[in-house]
């Protein structure tokens, strides 16, 4: 007869765990993660490039600008490259400084080592990063 040793009994707890474990996570991750067919505006790209939306209590508001001295740091000038997008977002008014590369995506002063498909996307992700605080606007002078 042969019986369970305690490697074996280890073993097979181990696994019981390491499967609830990735079970909770993918939960939790499709839990959180936004319906991308409730929200109101558009990505950008689409018919409409600008979004206004209220996203976890917060409002987000954006639209592309152009036009030299259009961007809020002064970097207008940039602007008119040929395939660069400029976009300002506002987070309940405040801006939220975003930016293009290439096409690799959109990042925000917040998550500034993530690439997001979308400045939407870009501020849904500082929303849900800045967890209720207001975005403090960037001075580099200061």
């Amino acid at each position: 007869m042969s019986r369970l040793t305690r490697r074996q009994a280890v073993g097979a707890v181990t696994g019981v765990a390491a499967g609830i474990a990735v079970a909770g996570v993918a939960t939790a991750w499709a839990d959180t993660a936004p319906d991308k067919g409730k929200r109101e505006g558009s990505a950008p790209g689409g018919e409409d490039a600008s979004f206004d939306e209220v996203f976890q209590g917060r409002r987000i508001q954006g639209e592309p600008i152009g036009g030299a001295g259009a961007h809020a740091s002064g970097h207008g000038k940039h602007a008119g490259h040929a395939g660069h997008e400029v976009y300002r977002v506002l987070i309940d008014g405040r801006e939220l400084q975003v930016m293009r590369h290439g096409k690799s995506g959109w990042s925000s002063a917040i998550n500034h080592y993530e690439r997001f498909a979308t400045p939407l996307d870009a501020a849904r992700t500082a929303v849900t990063t800045l967890k209720g605080a207001s975005v403090v606007p960037f001075n580099p002078t200061a």
